[in-house]
């Protein structure tokens, strides 16, 4: 058995977090508006919240609320604004009132809850009857996505492979806590390319850019940003474009608790 991944600093992360969202995804705040409308929501949690970005995309349509076990990220989350309500927390232990919300979700975080299986458990508890889950995030299983960091930084698709559970795993266990008229939804994505140098001003492409690049040691970044340069160099002596793709999606894993029946 592999040895367990060590955990993502990201009261580190924090502050260059958001610079990830200057170019997409686009689809989510559809999807979550989507969501809210469905159910009529008007108290909502999100879970792993992070900077607030997300909670930020809902304001004005319901009392949100915020869960993050970062406190570094959960300060910028109330830089952005003292109308969310935020508390420092554990995806396994929800300390909310059980039936206190309309809709709970989860946007690309959900890799990094110990254990999936207690977070569909604790927001199945917490949503009201009708209320809705939604899960977001890259679904490395599904193999469609092409992205540049797979490519030049050897092991991280395998070690994502191993992060995110499948999105057939997830609405296996959405199904099993009670939830019903569960669906995976298309539509949320990063799509972008870029050509030539411009690759090196992607905000993740840093340590600390994104966890993929994180959890790598120190040697195998830098190996990783020398095969860059190196394909960036080969490109220009040949007097060729390249191209270094992030096309990934972003599936939206949806199930409501069921309607008290009289």
């Amino acid at each position: 058995m592999p040895a367990p991944l060590p955990p993502v600093a990201y009261d580190e992360v924090a502050k260059l977090y958001d610079l990830r969202y200057t170019a997409g995804p686009v689809g989510v705040t559809e999807i979550l508006g989507s969501c809210a409308a469905r159910v009529r929501a008007t108290k909502v949690l999100e879970v792993g919240c992070g900077t607030g970005h997300w909670l930020s995309m809902l304001a004005g349509r319901a009392t949100l609320y915020g869960l993050d076990y970062s406190a570094g990220m959960l300060d910028k989350a109330k830089a952005k604004s003292d109308a969310f309500l935020l508390c420092r927390g554990k995806a396994s232990h929800l300390p909310f009132a059980a039936a206190a919300f309309d809709f709970v979700y989860t946007v690309h975080a959900i890799h990094h809850f110990n254990g999936p299986r207690h977070f569909i458990k604790q927001a199945y508890r917490l949503l009201r009857p009708g209320g809705l889950l939604a899960i977001i995030g890259m679904d490395p299983h599904l193999g469609q996505d092409k992205w540049y960091v797979y490519d030049y930084f050897p092991g991280t698709r395998q070690r994502d492979l191993r992060r995110y559970p499948s999105s057939a795993a997830l609405l296996g266990l959405m199904r099993e806590a009670g939830f019903v008229g569960c669906e995976r939804l298309s539509g949320a994505r990063l799509q972008q390319d870029f050509a030539g140098v411009e690759v090196l001003h992607d905000p993740i492409l840093q340590k600390d850019g994104a966890s993929q690049l994180f959890l790598l040691s120190d040697d195998n970044f830098a190996a990783g940003m020398a095969r860059i340069r190196a394909a960036l160099a080969g490109a220009a002596a040949s007097g060729r474009e390249i191209i270094f793709p992030a096309h990934i999606s972003l599936p939206a894993l949806i199930g409501f608790v069921p309607e008290k029946t009289s």
